[in-house]
């Protein structure tokens, strides 16, 4: 089941990257657009952490801030996901 979910993030991770690269070269050329619609779905069923790279690494859609921190925190989430699958456990910060 672990593989699975990994699989699945990393899949949809290259696709949101991919999406946001073809969007910014889009948006350059003036051609037909992904709608922002379809980048927050792929980001939000496991593409997290590819739609927050692609931002960066193609310097796309920065200045809208709720891309900026909901790709951020969907990143953070698959991030700490994947450690979870990877059996990576946290020290307790707060523990008493």
């Amino acid at each position: 089941m672990e593989s699975v979910a990994m699989s699945w993030i990393i899949f949809m991770s290259i696709w949101a990257f991919a999406a946001m690269g073809f969007d910014k070269r889009q948006a350059k050329k003036r051609g037909r657009r992904v709608p922002e619609k379809n980048l927050w779905l792929l980001a939000f069923v496991g593409g997290g952490i590819g739609a927050y790279l692609g931002m960066q690494m193609f310097r796309h859609k920065t200045k809208h801030t709720s891309f900026r921190i909901g790709f951020l925190l969907l990143a953070m989430v698959y991030v700490t996901g994947i450690l979870y699958l990877l059996g990576v456990r946290m020290p307790a910060v707060f523990e008493v």
